[in-house]
């Protein structure tokens, strides 16, 4: 087990990656991400994807985190701080006291994510979704039922932001990913790969309760307000979530665990 190492200067360098981790996330890591909370860095630690770096943690936390800190590399350290030493380093108060900086798991293009997946696959595709609570949602959504991958468009925010990371209850470390290029069409490459495409619509010609479960099959969805675009709904079938009253549509996280769990459970 690497032993703690106290640190008692927020301005300590080797704690730099960790200072001021709410403006940082904006501009990236340069290929690290932060995870934050006991139940996200035990997914980080017992995982397979991406590598712990090092962990930052209160020392009233550590005894709780004793058994995965015990399995970690000699080489990855941990670094022990007051509550205050951790506000102050965060910049903001850190109530859950438990941080670790990851390293990316190589990037894998979208070609070679869906080529690589079973017969039986169930992919979800997202366009234009910037908002990372609703990024976080649905790679929760994704995990909780069982889908096998996420394909991101040249639009959509990065799952590995600490916030999304954190919405997502440690999905975004457990769930393959790989992201569009910009101008690359998407919808060609899901039908090369053998994909049957639904795209998600108030408008949608058929009704969720009306779709099963296909061999190979991918769920598209668009950002709140503007949608899946067009050229996209014009070449997928659609399909809508039927409700009730007035309301036309759903936020987005909501809509992709109801079709999740119908696709789940059909």
């Amino acid at each position: 087990m690497p032993s703690p190492i106290r640190i008692d200067d927020p301005a300590d360098p080797r704690i730099a990656a960790y200072r001021a981790i709410r403006e940082r996330d904006l501009v990236g890591r340069e290929g690290l991400f932060i995870a934050e909370g006991e139940v996200v860095v035990r997914v980080l630690l017992g995982g397979a994807r991406h590598a712990p770096v090092s962990l930052l943690i209160a020392e009233k936390r550590i005894a709780g985190l004793s058994a995965p800190i015990a399995a970690l590399p000699a080489d990855v350290p941990v670094y022990a701080v007051s509550q205050e030493i951790m506000d102050g380093i965060a910049g903001f108060p850190m109530h859950r006291g438990i941080l670790a900086l990851g390293r990316r798991a190589p990037e894998i293009g979208a070609t070679a994510l869906l080529a690589g997946l079973t017969a039986g696959a169930l992919v979800v595709v997202l366009f234009g979704i910037a908002n990372h609570d609703n990024m976080g949602g649905i790679f929760r959504n994704v995990a909780a039922f069982g889908a096998d991958a996420v394909v991101l468009d040249s639009d959509c925010c990065d799952p590995l932001y600490r916030k999304a990371i954190r919405v997502s209850v440690g999905g975004a470390l457990r769930v393959p990913f790989a992201r569009l290029p910009r101008g690359e069409d998407g919808l060609a490459l899901l039908t090369r790969h053998g994909f049957d495409t639904l795209a998600l619509s108030p408008a949608g010609a058929t009704g969720l309760a009306d779709v099963t479960r296909g061999e190979r099959m991918a769920v598209l969805f668009g950002s709140e307000g503007p949608g899946l675009p067009a050229e996209v709904l014009a070449r997928a079938r659609t399909v809508r979530i039927a409700m009730a009253g007035k309301l036309d549509s759903l936020n987005v996280a909501t809509a992709s665990g109801i079709v999740l769990h119908h696709l789940s459970s059909g």
